[in-house]
């Protein structure tokens, strides 16, 4: 009988038992619990940079030529700038409209260590796009050092001659083969990991955290189901032209709860990867270049939250902000949102960044630190959800034909 039961059941069944777990035993559970979700989450950080290198690599040899590379990168491209910016205006309208923090009298949580962010940030992170040293950025995991050297590097071997092109091209397409390998041999200890942080969270933090932020709480949620079950399914389904967009999400419940309960697009990327490509039926050519680009660069969800925060800090400390200063808050939260890393607790630094650019109280983000850690994990979950959405839309495009049609 339990032989029978699928990942996902066994995920749900986890996560339920995190739950009791941490609200039954407490502290004491963290003795057990820290090390499992621990261990899980160094596991798939091991592959991280390995699997991007090797996917996004193969994937430009799999496009081919430059021009299909540059079609193939133009529809990424937009897209993610598409729907963050959907996502972003989104928050900012219902965070208007419900305005949360007016007449609020929260206290302090307690301000984190984080005074030297600025503006001068978003160029930065502009920056690194292009590393001064591609070995270090593997080894400092700069997501966005490593998809920038991998593109560049495929583009180049697409460019010699066919003895050394397919040398190249067999090398790194064993190389994704033997990543993918380990990374559902590591998927098996899933539901281990995911119990392990859960039962964590919960014994630290127990259900009463978030009663001083209700209000704030139920605005990003409501947000965040806007743009994930109303946004990207009329996305899938007039630009993909899926005439059933909910089948791709019951393709992703895997996927989609590992990245609920580890807060990671990073540490989610190979099962993102799997579900889209063996469940969804996109090609490995569009699957192996689209995923690992959205895992760094498109945080829907975060850029959302980036926009609420802000603008429900300014509503706390009586900030009136006009028309221009929301704009600068949404053009930011764009930008920062692109290079966020995809682990738990990023998106603080770029939160800060954004109250620097509009002159807004850096201690402010105390405000919020009680809720953040369940906030982490649902906005992550909408980062997968449209990095798969995208990676649908964009092989529809291509004219693929996928399992959802």
């Amino acid at each position: 009988m339990l032989r029978k039961l699928s990942l996902t059941s066994w995920i749900f069944i986890s996560i339920v038992l995190g739950i009791l777990a941490g609200w039954i035993i407490g502290e004491p559970v963290k003795v057990v619990a820290d090390p499992l979700g621990i261990i899980f989450l160094r596991l798939l950080k091991m592959i991280i940079v390995p699997l991007i290198l090797s996917s996004i690599t193969s994937g430009v040899l799999g496009v081919g030529d430059s021009k299909n590379l540059g079609r193939l990168g133009g529809k990424t491209i937009l897209y993610y700038m598409l729907t963050s910016t959907l996502a972003i205006l989104t928050g900012l309208i219902l965070v208007n409209l419900v305005a949360p923090g007016v007449g609020s009298s929260l206290d302090l949580q307690g301000t984190p260590n984080i005074q030297s962010a600025d503006a001068s940030q978003v160029w930065g992170i502009i920056l690194r796009m292009i590393p001064e040293n591609p070995f270090r950025a593997m080894v400092d995991a700069d997501m966005l050092g490593v998809i920038f050297f991998s593109i560049l590097f495929g583009v180049f071997i697409t460019r010699l001659p066919e003895k050394g092109r397919r040398l190249f091209t067999d090398f790194f397409e064993a190389f994704f083969e033997v990543m993918m390998k380990m990374t559902h041999f590591i998927i098996l200890f899933a539901p281990v990991g995911i119990f392990g942080l859960i039962a964590s969270i919960v014994a630290s933090t127990g259900f009463s955290a978030f009663g001083p932020l209700l209000k704030f709480f139920f605005v990003v949620i409501a947000a965040l189901l806007i743009h994930a079950l109303i946004t990207l399914p009329l996305l899938i389904k007039y630009v993909g032209r899926v005439p059933k967009p909910y089948r791709h999400l019951a393709v992703m419940t895997e996927a989609l709860l590992t990245a609920f309960s580890t807060a990671s697009s990073n540490a989610t990327l190979p099962l993102t990867m799997k579900c889209v490509e063996e469940k969804a039926g996109v090609s490995n050519k569009t699957t192996s270049f689209v995923l690992p680009l959205g895992a760094t660069i498109n945080m829907d969800g975060t850029a959302l939250y980036e926009c609420v925060v802000a603008i429900f800090i300014a509503q706390a400390y009586g900030i009136q902000l006009g028309f221009f200063q929301q704009f600068v808050i949404v053009f930011t939260a764009l930008v920062t949102s692109i290079g966020v890393a995809g682990v738990p607790m990023a998106s603080l630094v770029a939160i800060a960044i954004i109250l620097r650019t509009v002159g807004l109280p850096l201690e402010g983000i105390g405000l919020i630190m009680v809720t953040d850690r369940i906030l982490d994990m649902l906005r992550t979950t909408v980062n997968v959800w449209s990095d798969s959405s995208g990676a649908v839309i964009i092989a529809r495009s291509e004219g693929e034909e996928t399992n959802l049609v």
